[in-house]
């Protein structure tokens, strides 16, 4: 399968309607998608822990899921149209670049963590690994 036909197939557009439809790049296409579905994730996977401390834990699983739909309807667009030019590890990486760059914010500004060096220390391991994928 070309890279053209991989495209048409993750996207699920026909041929001749698919280039002319988004001017904008596929990776930052991915990149803009990936970064809001894990804004829902990030928050269906922590914020119960400061928001629903007291409810039961079936109400704060059952409001996760609701937020994680969110996240899925933007997930899985994000991985199709950025399947259609990276592979599959650099789609991952890309992910956890990206879930690191959300859930530092998060965790300091929303749940009011401290920031600690060993954030900087990962990050530096996700450049690496960044490099090694995008080579």
């Amino acid at each position: 399968m070309s890279i053209y036909d991989r495209k048409m197939f993750c996207q699920g557009f026909p041929r001749d309607y698919a280039p002319a439809m988004n001017p904008i790049p596929v990776l930052w296409q991915t990149v803009g998608l990936l970064t809001l579905s894990n804004i829902f994730m990030t928050f269906a996977w922590y914020a119960h822990l400061k928001d629903l401390r007291e409810k039961p834990w079936i109400i704060a699983a059952l409001i996760s899921w609701g937020i994680a739909l969110f996240e899925y309807l933007v997930h899985v667009p994000a991985n199709r149209i950025g399947y259609s030019e990276l592979n599959l590890g650099q789609l991952k990486i890309l992910q956890e670049v990206i879930t690191l760059s959300v859930f530092i914010p998060f965790s300091i500004y929303y749940m009011n963590e401290p920031f600690r060096l060993d954030f900087i220390w990962a990050g530096l391991c996700l450049v690496g690994a960044v490099y090694f994928m995008f080579r």
